[in-house]
């Protein structure tokens, strides 16, 4: 005769089940972050442009990458340019 340990196959499996999904969605917030897998933005996106917007420029921006890229917008970045996503750069 076989014992009852109380805990049923179908629990054993949603448990199993849950724990997969949780490993799986752990897996691709990591992945995610990692910058050469973070997607860039179009420049029409951002409405990038290649004048500034007053003292508000590409070179002071802590998104941009010298000399002509950003980490956030695709595409050849002038210094003097501008975009929707410009982030000053800490003082």
């Amino acid at each position: 005769m076989i014992e009852s340990s109380g805990i049923s196959r179908r629990r054993v499996l949603t448990v199993a089940a849950g724990a997969a999904g949780a490993i799986t969605g752990m897996a691709a917030i990591v992945g995610a972050s990692t910058p050469a897998q973070a997607a860039k933005a179009p420049q029409k996106a951002v409405k990038y442009q290649d004048t500034p917007k007053g003292e508000a420029r590409c070179d002071n921006c802590a998104l941009f990458e010298a000399p002509s890229s950003c980490k956030s917008v695709d595409g050849t970045i002038s210094p003097e340019g501008w975009c929707m996503v410009y982030a000053k750069k800490p003082a």
